[in-house]
Parts: C-alpha cells; sequence; structure tokens
C-alpha cells in the first residue's frame, strides 16, 4: 500500500492539500498558488457537497501580508466549478512568470 503522505493528490499537474474546509492547489515552491475555501456545504444523501466556495490566486511571497498576495478571486457555487477555474487561472499565471 502506498504511503499517501509522502506524494500529494494530483490535479491536472499541480498538487492539492486540504486542511479542514480550505484546499491549496499548486506548490509553494512556485511563483502562484490557489486558495480555495469551502463557505457552504449541503446534504445528498450521505454525502456532503459544496454550494459556495471562494478561489483566490495569490502569489507565495512570504514577506507581503496576506492581503497584498491575493491577485484575484472569485465565487462558484460547487466545488467542481472551483476546481476548473482554479486549474486555468494557475496555469496562466504561471505560464507568465
Amino acid at each position: 500500500m502506498a504511503d499517501t503522505k509522502s506524494s500529494p493528490i494530483m490535479f491536472k499537474g499541480h498538487p492539492l492539500r486540504r486542511k479542514d474546509n480550505i484546499i491549496y492547489y499548486g506548490s509553494m515552491a512556485d511563483k502562484y498558488i490557489i486558495l480555495l475555501q469551502v463557505h457552504d456545504t449541503s446534504n445528498l444523501d450521505d454525502l456532503s457537497l459544496a454550494t459556495k466556495v471562494s478561489v483566490q490566486l495569490q502569489l507565495t511571497a512570504p514577506d507581503l501580508k496576506s492581503r497584498d498576495r491575493v491577485v484575484r478571486k472569485s465565487e462558484k457555487g460547487s466545488l467542481y466549478a472551483a476546481m476548473d477555474l482554479s486549474a486555468v487561472w494557475l496555469d496562466r499565471a504561471l505560464a507568465n512568470t
């Protein structure tokens, strides 16, 4: 059985990390990262679905204040829509560096 701690989940070539209701998409070694925060969920049978997700494209520079790191932000009605937007934003931002 593979150790999941050593290899992160990948989505479209970038790592995904989750802590409670916050998902980090991308690598801190890159110039940009995406922060997704699930604000609201609804239940479908035994499954909890995200119904309000904020998406932020952020700089990873440690010397900036947290509000100065945000480059772009949006809000989506599902995790799928948020991840789709995140992949486009991150790929475009990293391509321009």
